[in-house]
């Protein structure tokens, strides 16, 4: 009966068959039990070496999922501190920009008030200067009527006081009022200019006509029609010439 319970142990445990004696040997179905109990324990071992292999992967993925993290997490400190130190040199940047743009509109400004002042003080200025140019060409047409008036007069009774004593001395009256119409004018700058034998220059002389004559040089004034005037050294009237043919 003994036996019986043994083999069915053994038969149980184990699919490795170890006959059992039922003549009644008792060492055999031992031995049997002892296999099988042997071989169950060997292999419950080797189970548990395997789930402590595995238990230690996944430890070990573990621990480098948490170090990968760790490393993500210090990049993305270091990815920040990047951007936050960024935008402070961009911003740096924005204000330098800015800076030079106010310093150059500050210049140009500086420089158009300048360009102002300098343009108001030359319209002064030349204001000042030109201010009686409509009042001395209103005297010139009286200055050459003078001019005219002394040249109708011959030059052989200008001095002859004791024939022509009228004449002299209305030559003499006409004479003074000139000289002080050329008086007022030097004074106020108005300056009397144009003679025979004068360089031909067209800023100063208006040719009216052109002649020869060998005994002058080519390209002078030969003849002086009405005198020219400069106001400041400004052209205000050119004086009417006839000029040496070349």
């Amino acid at each position: 009966m003994r036996c019986i319970n043994v083999r069915s142990l053994a038969v149980a445990s184990s699919s490795s068959s170890f006959g059992c004696n039922i003549a009644g040997n008792n060492s055999t179905p031992y031995k049997a039990y002892n296999l099988s109990t042997s071989q169950s324990f060997g292999s419950r071992t080797f189970g548990t070496t395997t789930e402590n292999e595995e238990t230690k992967k996944e430890e070990n993925n573990d621990q480098n999922l948490n170090d990968e993290s760790a490393t993500g997490d210090e990049e993305q400190a270091t990815d920040g501190e990047s951007e936050s130190e960024e935008p402070e040199q961009s911003r740096e940047e924005e204000l330098q920009v800015e800076v030079t743009k106010l310093k150059d509109q500050l210049l140009r400004s500086l420089a158009e008030q300048e360009n102002i002042r300098r343009i108001a003080k030359k319209d002064v200025q030349s204001s000042k200067n030109y201010a009686v140019s409509s009042f001395a060409k209103s005297l010139l047409d009286t200055h050459d009527n003078l001019q005219r008036a002394m040249e109708a007069v011959p030059e052989e009774l200008r001095d002859d006081h004791e024939n022509h004593k009228t004449l002299a001395n209305l030559y003499e009256g006409i004479k003074m009022t000139d000289d002080n119409f050329t008086k007022a004018f030097k004074k106020n700058n108005l300056i009397k200019y144009g003679a025979v034998d004068d360089k031909f220059d067209p800023n100063l002389h208006n040719a009216l006509f052109e002649y020869a004559d060998d005994t002058k040089e080519a390209g002078t004034v030969g003849q002086v029609m009405k005198s020219g005037f400069m106001l400041n050294k400004r052209v205000i009237r050119p004086a009417d010439v006839g000029t040496i043919k070349k």
